[in-house]
């Protein structure tokens, strides 16, 4: 469930995920079940350290390799990532031909919907 973490409690779900944008702590006073896990995102180090007080489990940092107005690139990406303890799940741009290149970041795994389609459609 996506930034509706009271709704996610309501239903019983496993976890909710907070986006970027949402610079909220009011769901620190809810009562979650045991292994309900939050997710986050970030594109900086600004909002990372807001996802860590927000006190999610993992946050999905973007921009990898899609160049947008977000787009890290693996340096930045590498430098942002190793100033939290939080797991990193590496977004943005990743594909079959990249992939390889996640191993040498902090990431303990990646997410992205273009790269799951293109496996989807095949060669």
């Amino acid at each position: 469930m996506a930034n509706n973490i009271k709704l996610s409690i309501r239903l019983k779900l496993d976890g909710a995920y907070i986006p970027s944008f949402n610079k909220k702590f009011s769901h620190l006073n809810y009562l979650y079940k045991k292994n309900f896990l939050l997710l986050g995102s970030a594109h900086n180090l600004k909002e990372i350290r807001i996802k860590e007080k927000q006190n999610v489990s993992e946050i999905f940092l973007s921009s990898l390799f899609k160049k947008n107005n977000n787009f890290l690139g693996m340096n930045k990406y590498n430098l942002v990532s190793r100033l939290t303890n939080k797991k990193i799940i590496a977004l943005g741009g990743v594909s079959k031909e990249n992939m390889k290149l996640i191993k040498l970041t902090k990431s303990k795994g990646f997410a992205g919907i273009s790269f799951f389609k293109s496996i989807k459609k095949g060669p």
